[in-house]
């Protein structure tokens, strides 16, 4: 159980402990100094004694069940034995009037509290107009004197203790606030740090190569045209490389989440990316059947998952032939890519790649299988023309 769930039930406990007592010692007084009935003084002192703790849910039960109780408690009192006691409150039960006005005014508002407190000041002025011949008038009056001044000063304790007890809500809520604030900066400090490692290491790298790869024909002027070929693929690949880069550190700079979150590529870059991968010595298929309006994100996700298809196919069957099928529907687009023959991927299940491209089309809605299929493996997805839980231009 968390702290936040143990402080008020630790309070309702000793509030209940405070009740008990008070009950314990009220029955007895009411009994032996006052002469009440011994019914009487189990049922009314009980009333009395229960208000303060009804008062934290039930506040206008409790103030009502107070009332009356406390109306008719000295009224149940033997004049002869009453003489020589406080009357008409009882020391107990004075105790339990002062509680209830604190627990009015902490939990439900000062303006509760003085109304119980002028409500029972009202009530107690009765019973000596009832019973006049209890007490004298002045054991009366000072008995009253001291209730009202003891009520007054638990409705200012009240009052100063809910004020405290708001205060303490508010900071906690500011320091909550802070906390949360304090999450988001080290967020975007961190994200920053990652960005200036990739612009200086890895970006500064890709740059190294692709200008190699560039000056490559320049610098060695004897190399055959099937290397000259090469080393312009590999610059052109390292100049792709480049710009997708520069869109991630892009995002990873920017802390508004409503930027664009992605490379803008779509179907029409698909056979561009079946000719790279050609140009790479892979014998790829590609068949493409794509007709009438496809959101962005749909068309993002589409080129992601057959750029990683290819590139899983690349790595862990390099002499396979591969057979790339995309394909529209009324609603949906089909995506296929098989190799065969060819082994399945090292690790089926703890591999960032096809775990990723799973989660992508399970964020539009779509839904990706892979596996092996026959002497092969296929991969097969579908995503929605439309996605209805991603905007355009979202991955």
């Amino acid at each position: 159980m968390s702290a936040a769930r143990e402080r008020p039930s630790r309070r309702i406990v000793a509030l209940w402990a405070l009740v008990v007592a008070l009950y314990a010692t009220l029955v007895p007084i009411q009994i032996a100094l006052y002469g009440v009935a011994v019914p009487a003084a189990f049922l009314l002192g009980a009333g009395v004694c229960a208000a303060p703790a009804l008062a934290v849910h039930r506040p206008r039960s409790a103030l009502a069940l107070f009332l009356v109780t406390a109306f008719v408690l000295p009224l149940t009192a033997s004049p002869a034995r009453a003489s020589f006691a406080p009357w008409p409150w009882s020391v107990p039960a004075l105790i339990a009037f002062a509680l209830l006005v604190v627990i009015l005014s902490v939990l439900h508002g000062w303006r509760l509290s003085l109304i119980a407190l002028l409500l029972g000041m009202m009530a107690s002025l009765t019973a000596p107009l009832l019973m006049p011949s209890v007490t004298s008038a002045d054991a009366t009056g000072a008995d009253l004197i001291v209730t009202a001044s003891i009520a007054a000063g638990a409705l200012l304790v009240g009052v100063l203790l809910a004020g405290r007890l708001r205060l303490g809500a508010e900071l906690s809520r500011e320091r909550e606030h802070v906390a949360q604030e304090q999450s988001r900066r080290e967020l975007a400090e961190e994200r920053t740090r990652i960005a200036r490692e990739l612009h200086d290491v890895v970006a500064h790298s890709m740059s190294l190569i692709q200008v190699q790869a560039s000056t490559a024909r320049y610098r060695a002027p004897d190399l055959p045209d099937e290397a000259v070929a090469e080393f312009e693929s590999i610059a052109a690949s390292a100049r792709g490389a480049l710009g997708e880069m520069r869109r991630i550190l892009g995002v990873l700079r920017t802390e508004d989440h409503t930027a664009e979150l992605a490379p803008q590529r779509g179907l029409d870059d698909v056979p561009a990316l079946v000719e790279t991968t050609r140009r790479a010595g892979a014998a790829v298929e590609l068949t493409q059947d794509v007709d009438g309006d496809i959101a962005v994100a749909a068309q993002i996700a589409v080129y992601r998952i057959v750029q990683e298809s290819l590139s899983n196919a690349l790595r862990h069957a390099p002499d396979s032939a591969i057979v790339v099928s995309v394909s529209t529907g009324a609603e949906d687009v089909s995506v296929l890519v098989r190799n065969a023959p060819a082994a399945p991927p090292a690790s089926t299940s703890g591999g960032h790649g096809l775990r990723g491209m799973t989660e992508r089309a399970a964020l539009l809605g779509g839904e990706l299988r892979a596996g092996v299929d026959g002497n092969g493996w296929l991969v097969s997805a579908r995503i929605p023309r439309h996605p209805a839980d991603a905007p355009e231009g979202t991955p």
